[in-house]
């Protein structure tokens, strides 16, 4: 009997153990492009132990195809996917149940870059020059945007499509600007090379500003307490690493050892203090102004509400 009851509470123990991890929430976030500085908060949190303390168990997959994370999530193969607020304003139009639950970014990393000395010191200067760009569309617009506001159009330029070779294009003299040049990355990569490079900002020259990188889930599911305890780990990553720059560097690149170059050291550094410290906050504002950016340029038509698509959880 005595052997009876220890085995019995013996297994009573192992359970009360277990049920911590038995009561973990698993969660795979779709990253929006191969990992690097944009994404430290998340890392950060994962080496910290923010998530585990959260009881979340989250995992992060680079997609092969840039464009698939927010299709894949909306059909149930992904929980998060990291994607762009411009893109937002097109998954909606396509009718992809996602929303906008969080932030990651909270302000453009676009720009329209040129070589500092060079024939472009100003956007009046861009006309009859060449411009490399890597996707049309939302690239489009916004030069168009910008050079609007000089006097210009698209059509006072010649675009050309350099895929994502911006920064030897412009190096190499293939055309005079580029469009789409990020500028925590491209502008770093001109200096490694030996040259300076001057940065245009849309949000200066005429473009609504908005959320490079976002975070979406199903619509169905951005209430679930683990979107709202994800949100919160990474949350005090951010402020740890935006309070503490010198360490959350060092863990970042102990974490990715991979990424451990001159490049993203600069592009860490440069990142820092665009992160969101608050990603659960929505500025309806900011994001109904920007989708009548999209409207206007053509990019798309028919919005749902705003509410179908971006949300604030508690």
């Amino acid at each position: 009997m005595k052997r009876s009851v220890r085995a019995a509470l013996a297994l009573f123990g192992a359970v009360a153990l277990a049920g911590p991890a038995m009561a973990e929430d698993r969660l795979t976030v779709l990253l929006d492009w191969f990992v690097n500085p944009d994404h430290a908060p998340l890392f950060l949190a994962e080496a910290r132990g923010e998530f585990a303390a959260r009881d979340l168990d989250v995992e992060f997959v680079a997609p092969a195809d840039p464009s698939a994370p927010p299709r894949l999530v909306a059909a149930g193969e992904g929980d998060i996917a990291i994607t762009y607020q411009p893109s937002l304003y097109q998954q909606a139009t396509e009718g992809l149940p996602v929303a906008r639950f969080g932030t990651l970014i909270g302000s453009p990393l676009n720009s329209l870059v040129a070589l500092k000395g060079g024939d472009v010191a100003s956007l009046t200067d861009l006309k009859g020059k060449k411009v490399g760009y890597s996707v049309s569309g939302l690239e489009d617009a916004l030069l168009g945007r910008m050079l609007a506001g000089v006097g210009l159009g698209l059509d006072d330029v010649t675009m050309i499509n350099v895929n994502f070779a911006l920064t030897p294009a412009l190096l190499s003299g293939q055309v005079d600007a580029v469009i789409g040049a990020y500028r925590n990355f491209e502008l770093t990569q001109i200096r490694l090379e030996g040259h300076e490079g001057t940065a245009f900002l849309p949000e200066e020259h005429g473009v609504p500003t908005y959320e490079e990188l976002i975070y979406i889930a199903r619509a169905d599911r951005v209430d679930e307490p683990a979107m709202g305890r994800f949100l919160d780990a990474v949350a005090a990553a951010t402020t740890w690493a935006q309070a503490n720059p010198d360490a959350a560097e060092a863990l970042f690149f102990k974490a990715q050892p991979d990424l451990d170059d001159a490049l993203n050291h600069a592009a860490f550094k440069d990142t820092l203090d665009k992160f969101t410290a608050d990603p659960k906050a929505l500025d309806v504002d900011r994001y109904e102004a920007f989708a009548t950016f999209m409207e206007d340029a053509g990019l798309v038509d028919a919005l749902p509400p705003l509410s179908d698509y971006a949300v604030e959880i508690e």
